[in-house]
């Protein structure tokens, strides 16, 4: 009966089950792929999570997952990392190691009929076995808010183990409620030695040294961009193209081979935020290398350069202000020259502007007097202008006092009368506080002369 069941459920005998622990087969053979059409990356696809590369701060002897599988509960997931750096084998791994059922689904493929089906499926292999499944979500991103809603209940009843996958930032993508019920782990880009070593198992199986200079497979390596999957598929198009009594390549001759991959970058999506905060804070930072690779790679990912230009003017006032008054209106002429010359020439011009803002001295004493002097504005209400800085273009407004009292500036020494500008029984507020660099030195000097000009009118 037993056996029935299991073939009912699974479409194969229990001796065909993998043993719970077990590490899984390799998929070629599972699917009955011959060794020499079965891609690469898929015949490395590591066995055992010990395996892994590049991930030791959650596979390591002291990682999350280490301890996780140690303690015996496997908590759901969410894994969140670029492509390539391994979330779908961990994800089979892990369910290996658990002793769990694994079922993957993509939410670019599946809708709510599909997880109903998956979930059914969970529930009547534990109540068949009483082994529970890991529930594998490829771009869990992709579903919609109602859908994530969906995973709900079946998480908190234990009926599956969730793991999603994601390369956007779960915290714009999914839901605080599912987000609440997962662990999110973040996967790192495969470093250089990491990659190192891929390519070294790939000369393994393929049973040859790749013919590479030491440049040229630094280069193959800096060409993946950290992802692994991509690294592999390039070593297949690479022995397609060569003999094995090939030359060694150098960089130059393995960038007309091989097509470099795109900048991975998001115009609109946590890529984008994070490319400009690294910019803006490198220009705050008075970094002019910086702030210059920074913008240099924006333009590679394809950002429209009169985003930056707006970026770059609003830099100009928020953090250097009157330190360096030039600023502004130099960023302004940027993004005009910009738009006059269109690309690649107008960048140049931003370009410029980036080295000045970087290298200008700092103040955001403009900004916070403006921050404030909001708040202030929001807090006293509707007072009244004193009255003898009133305009009185009337008679009437004349009689009631309106211009009356004031003072001719241009015709005191100085040009200062140092009258009171601020509404009749409001204390005196001090919001604008240059700072001691660049042209704000100099202005701090005249604002401690005014200062002394409006205390003796009051002495």
């Amino acid at each position: 009966m037993r056996a029935e069941i299991m073939a009912d459920l699974f479409g194969r005998s229990p001796s065909e089950e993998p043993e719970a622990g077990a590490a899984l087969p390799r998929r070629g053979a599972a699917i009955g792929h011959k060794a020499g059409t079965q891609p690469l990356a898929d015949r490395l696809r590591p066995q055992h999570l010990g395996d892994v590369r590049g991930q030791e701060h959650l596979l390591g002897p002291e990682g999350t997952l280490t301890r996780m599988l140690e303690s015996g509960h496997l908590s759901s997931l969410i894994l969140w990392g670029g492509p390539g750096c391994g979330k779908t084998t961990i994800a089979q791994l892990l369910a290996a190691q658990a002793g769990l059922f694994y079922t993957k689904i993509s939410a670019v493929f599946s809708g709510v009929a599909d997880l109903k089906k998956a979930f059914e499926e969970a529930r009547r292999k534990a109540e068949a076995t009483g082994r529970g499944t890991l529930l594998f979500v490829d771009e869990i991103h992709r579903f919609n808010r109602a859908q994530q809603d969906g995973f709900l209940p079946y998480v908190e009843r234990g009926t599956v183990v969730l793991v999603g996958a994601t390369t956007e930032n779960p915290s714009f993508a999914l839901n605080s409620a599912l987000l609440s019920r997962c662990q999110v782990l973040v996967l790192h880009r495969l470093d250089d030695e990491a990659l190192e070593q891929l390519l070294c198992r790939a000369e393994g199986e393929i049973g040859r040294t790749l013919p590479l200079t030491k440049e040229g497979r630094a280069s193959l390596r800096a060409m993946a961009d950290g992802d692994g999957r991509y690294l592999l598929n390039m070593v297949e198009q690479l022995l397609s193209l060569t003999k094995a009594d090939t030359q060694p390549l150098t960089p130059e001759a393995l960038a007309r081979s091989l097509a470099r991959r795109p900048v991975l970058y998001d115009k609109d999506r946590d890529e984008h935020y994070n490319l400009i905060s690294a910019l803006h804070k490198s220009l705050r930072g008075s970094d002019p290398d910086a702030a210059l690779y920074w913008f240099a790679r924006m333009l590679e990912g394809g950002e429209d350069p009169r985003y930056i230009a707006r970026r770059l003017v609003r830099f100009a006032s928020e953090d250097i202000g009157e330190a360096d008054p030039t600023s502004l209106p130099l960023a302004q002429a940027g993004a005009t020259a910009y738009e006059r010359l269109g690309s690649p020439e107008g960048e140049v011009a931003l370009a410029q502007v980036v080295v000045h803002l970087a290298v200008a001295s700092k103040s955001n004493a403009v900004y916070k007097a403006y921050n404030q002097a909001r708040a202030l504005a929001k807090q006293t209400g509707s007072l009244m202008p004193p009255a003898h800085i009133r305009n009185a273009p009337t008679a009437l407004m004349k009689e009631l006092g309106y211009n009356k009292g004031y003072e001719y500036d241009h015709d005191y020494e100085d040009g200062v009368s140092g009258q009171n500008y601020f509404p009749e029984g409001m204390e005196r507020v001090t919001l604008y506080e240059p700072v001691d660099r660049g042209f704000e030195k100099r202005i701090r000097e005249r604002l401690d002369m005014l200062t002394q000009k409006r205390a003796s009118r009051q002495s």
